[in-house]
């Protein structure tokens, strides 16, 4: 019967050590896997998505087309221009051309060769895909952490149990052996147990807290339901209106400024009606009627169709502000589109494809901050950089490699009192 007792010890001892391993294994994948979708987040994503073109092609099968090569791509991706000064790569040639020979951020210190591989290996298993429902376009993708969370919870309380257990059958074995041993104390007043439970606690309300402090005042993914369904899909993609026609403040001031009823009756005292292919869904996925959008704007314009509009009865639409910066941050839309030639997808996302606008980036310090460590000043033919002559000199010169380019860093982009006054 000892024997046996012993056995038992030695494969609880055995199922318990399993159990540790399998959790830390799950835990080291789930962080090697979270490390790799960082780093896409916070050097991929402004330009870069999955599944779609944005500033740049899509990444789904990237090492397919580059044919498993990841040190080619690893010199790419750190330095493009180097690259191409050094490589006959045709594949490399023809998608240089193809974005107008825009050469990417240079990352050449920036990341390394291994975080480069955890960019690649988690492009590489991709997140779950949006399955597209009809007549539910916008179905969110699932979420396993919930999932995970429960798993472990459970694999956590086996893991007790089986202690317990192994408490148990030792003190059956002393008894056989005629050993005293003191009485198992219960789990609820065994005090390393209380302690241990009270330190996970302790990390786990620390970390939502810490978790929730930073994400005060941070809406991503934010969409409000506006007065007026107005599908940017149709205006500014299938139609191709400039944004600057709606949003001319962007060029020339501080805001960018939402269109009054006078600009959007520039087109709608002619245009009654939709007449597009193109259904309209909102973000919950429910089909709109376009015309019937067209009459909320005309009772806000006061507006007959055939007869004369007096802009003045007009009242103004109560649109929701969706891009909102806390008031002690500085941010002046001309500076960036004027001067820094910045792209309104590149804060914004892909405007044109969507239905109802959303919150596409935090838009928190570290990523404006990291924007600018990487982001790379246009010199040329750019009369708002000419004061910063010693740069212009050194790229002349060649002190300073012109792959890399100047910084919106180098010309005091970070500075604390650039955004904060």
């Amino acid at each position: 019967m000892t024997v046996n007792m012993k056995l038992h010890l030695r494969i609880i001892n055995t199922i318990l050590t399993s159990i540790a391993l399998i959790l830390l294994l799950s835990f080291s994948n789930t962080s090697n896997a979270q490390d790799g979708k960082a780093l896409f987040m916070k050097n991929c994503a402004s330009c870069h998505a999955l599944d779609k073109k944005l500033t740049g092609p899509a990444l789904m099968g990237v090492e397919d087309r580059w044919k498993g090569n990841r040190k080619n791509l690893h010199a790419w991706i750190k330095n493009t221009g180097s690259y191409m000064k050094t490589s006959n790569d045709p594949y490399a040639l023809a998608l240089f051309n193809e974005y107008n020979k825009s050469a990417m951020n240079v990352f050449d210190g920036v990341i390394d060769d291994k975080e480069i591989d955890a960019i690649l290996d988690y492009i590489k298993k991709g997140p779950e895909v949006k399955k597209v429902v009809e007549g539910d376009p916008n179905k969110p993708e699932s979420d396993n952490s919930l999932l995970f969370g429960i798993l472990t919870l459970i694999l956590a309380v086996v893991a007790f149990t089986l202690m317990q257990v192994n408490s148990g059958l030792k003190k059956l074995a002393d008894e056989k052996e005629n050993v005293d041993s003191p009485e198992p104390v219960a789990f609820w007043k065994n005090r390393t147990y209380i302690a241990f439970v009270i330190i996970i606690l302790v990390l786990i309300g620390g970390y939502l807290t810490t978790k929730g402090a930073i994400g005060l005042g941070r809406n991503k993914d934010y969409v409000p339901s506006q007065p007026i369904f107005y599908s940017h899909k149709v205006h500014a993609g299938i139609n191709q209106v400039n944004c600057l026609y709606c949003h001319g403040g962007a060029q020339d001031g501080k805001h960018a400024n939402i269109p009054s009823v006078n600009v959007c009756m520039n087109c709608h005292l002619a245009i009654n009606e939709y007449k597009g292919t193109a259904k309209l869904y909102t973000e919950e996925g429910q089909e709109v009627n376009g015309t019937a959008e067209i009459q909320k704007l005309y009772k806000y314009a006061n507006f007959t169709p055939g007869k004369p509009w007096d802009a003045s009865s007009a009242k103004a639409i109560p649109w929701k502000r969706i891009h909102n910066l806390p008031d002690h941050v500085y941010f002046n839309h001309s500076q960036h589109i004027k001067a820094g030639k910045v792209q309104c997808q590149t804060c914004h996302g892909e405007i044109t494809k969507m239905d109802e606008v959303k919150q596409f980036a935090d838009l928190s310090m570290g990523w404006c901050v990291n924007c600018h460590r990487e982001t790379k000043v246009q010199f040329k033919e750019n009369g708002f950089y000419s004061i910063y002559q010693k740069y212009h000199d050194d790229l002349k010169s060649g002190k300073m490699d012109s792959t890399k380019g100047v910084t919106v860093e180098k010309i005091g982009g970070t500075e604390c009192q650039k955004c904060h006054y």
